[in-house]
């Protein structure tokens, strides 16, 4: 056996004997990076305790000290949202805190049709004619050097909590608290924007509670608003790792088992019965999506703000229908945007760029989304509108799509983002030449290899290996999602039994091997059932069902095909 196989098994089952894990548990964790006994406890245990101090991040003390003041003379807080689930449950997070807190707060959500993405002067101005002394940004801020300037000529203090790519020329807001920021010591840098503002109320407790604040009553317990940083960073397409894997993960337990009002009522009407990383993110979030990209993101703020099950009720049924509206939309941008690429003469580009006067700019990030995962290439799609054009990106791995967008900003009105989604602005006429500098980005950053998609596992397994309680075991490593995948597998040389179609478009069998046998379950795949001949391998993330008292290991197929044959065979 080579020596670096036997450096890494004995890794693996250092790992399992001091934590008490299974090899195969021992082995994800080695995967995904977490080498050391105590890197795996933090990552499957971790505890509130463990956070890192609030304080350490770049700007932190002076944005609490500025609200301090405000909660010591009753000034007026005004929180400035933005229009996605991130920007939504991050406004909430803060209106709830700070109101339990004692201050005076409000929120404003912009519009994205009328207002466009992030601050605006209109939007500071309107503040300051209200009586507001200071705002706080989240979500959004980190490029508005103007309107930070339009702030300061207010008399206004802007506060900036965000979590996007910082541009080279930051704004001069009273503070800005943003883990990517020059010089920021904060050592977790993947946080979503509902996450950067849970810190900011974590420190501010801290401060309050230094200040007396809460000597006469009992102190806000902040736990309680994780349903809203799970929500919002799952929603946001984060790295579940590190922090955000612990927010997420006790947050996940309060959208299950406490939901608030406004949550029961949404997952009423999407048909949710357990949440899962899944549920938020196909079928909870896309719903509160709706609302902004279609008429007024304030209706989600409101629906999760609300306390009376009825006005819930009909909220959630609102955005539910917002939601089929944006489906239909979502369906037809995509049948042209599709129909548009495969009439092009350039069959082999690295990246796609599409612009459009039919496109509606609530859904074209989504559609970009669905053209990714089709013909994996960096996609650009830009609703036009006039002579000026709103942008949304999506990325593949490999390609930083902030980086990218850089290196083209001269054909840029404005952008901003992170690695796997950005937004733009841009005008009409620029938009070829963009197109063609974009490509030309992608073609010296990716290789052919890079184009081709690929399903990731963490390598082979034996169906004996598979009982209940070693595959019971790696669900204590959810939550799955960016970052920290659901665990796959390759078991190689099976033969296929009782194959047959079940609910018109999955396939149903059982995979036997060496004479242990195991349900499988392919979804979608009833098409391939002729494919199914002779020894196959399988790639498969294993689940366990459970049925009248008894647990049972079932493969969730997500790809299979034939065996390699080896010489002689």
């Amino acid at each position: 056996m080579p020596r670096y196989v036997e450096s890494v098994l004995e890794r693996e089952g250092e790992l399992a004997r001091i934590l008490e894990l299974t090899p195969l548990t021992a082995r994800i964790l080695l995967a995904r990076g977490i080498e050391s006994p105590d890197q795996a406890r933090f990552f499957i245990d971790g505890k509130l305790a463990d956070l890192p101090d609030p304080f350490s991040l770049l700007g932190m003390e002076r944005g609490v000290a500025r609200l301090l003041h405000a909660w010591r003379c009753g000034e007026r807080v005004r929180i400035h949202g933005d229009y996605d689930v991130d920007g939504i449950t991050a406004t909430v997070l803060l209106v709830e805190g700070f109101t339990q807190f004692g201050l005076k707060v409000d929120y404003h959500i912009p519009l994205r049709l009328k207002d466009g993405y992030g601050l605006s002067v209109e939007a500071l101005e309107g503040a300051a004619a209200e009586g507001i002394s200071v705002v706080v940004s989240v979500d959004c801020g980190v490029s508005a050097v103007a309107e930070a300037q339009r702030a300061r000529e207010l008399g206004l203090d802007l506060i900036v909590t965000d979590h996007h790519q910082a541009p080279a020329e930051i704004p001069r807001a009273h503070a800005l608290i943003n883990p990517h920021q020059p010089g920021c010591p904060f050592p977790f840098k993947d946080l979503a924007g509902v996450g950067v503002a849970f810190f900011l109320l974590v420190a501010l407790r801290k401060a309050l509670r230094e200040a007396g604040a809460f000597s006469g009553g009992k102190e806000p317990d902040l736990r309680r608003l994780l349903d809203l940083v799970a929500l919002g960073t799952i929603a946001d397409l984060v790295p579940l790792t590190g922090l955000n894997r612990l927010l997420t993960r006790i947050g996940l337990q309060l959208l299950d088992k406490q939901p608030r009002p406004g949550i029961q009522a949404l997952r009423q009407v999407a048909a949710v019965d357990k949440v899962s990383c899944g549920t938020v993110g196909f079928r909870l979030a896309p719903r509160l999506n709706a609302a902004g990209r279609l008429e007024d993101a304030a209706l989600g703020v409101e629906l999760l703000l609300g306390c009376e099950s009825v006005a819930c009720r009909e909220l959630a049924e609102l955005l539910d229908g917002f939601n089929r509206e944006r489906q239909a939309i979502e369906k037809e941008t995509l049948e042209q945007a599709v129909t548009s690429l495969e009439s092009g003469v350039d069959d082999t580009p690295s990246s796609i760029v599409l612009a459009d006067t039919r496109w509606h700019p609530g859904v074209i990030g989504i559609v970009a989304s669905r053209l990714v995962e089709r013909y994996h290439r960096p996609t650009v799609l830009i609703s036009l509108d006039g002579e000026q054009g709103k942008g949304s990106a999506r990325s593949i791995r490999g390609f930083h799509l902030y980086q990218a967008l850089e290196l083209c900003r001269e054909r840029l009105l404005g952008f901003g983002g992170h690695a796997y989604a950005a937004g733009l602005s841009i005008a009409e006429g620029e938009v070829t030449e963009f197109a063609r500098v974009f490509e030309q980005v992608a073609r010296e950053s990716l290789s052919p290899d890079d184009l081709l998609p690929r399903l990731g596992h963490d390598g082979e397994v034996l169906l004996e290996d598979l009982d209940p309680a070693t595959v019971g075991e790696l669900g204590r490593l959810a939550p799955f999602g960016m970052g920290n995948p659901e665990p796959a597998f390759v078991v190689r040389s099976v033969r296929i039994q009782q194959a047959t179609v079940v609910g018109g478009d999955h396939l149903r069998f059982v995979a036997r091997q060496d004479g242990y046998s195991l349900p499988c379950i392919a979804f979608g795949m009833a098409a391939r059932q002729g494919e199914l001949s002779g020894p196959m391998d399988l790639l498969f993330s294993p689940t366990i069902n459970e049925w009248k008292g008894r647990f049972d290991v079932q493969l969730q197929i997500r790809d299979f095909r034939p065996s390699a044959q080896m010489p002689g065979d």
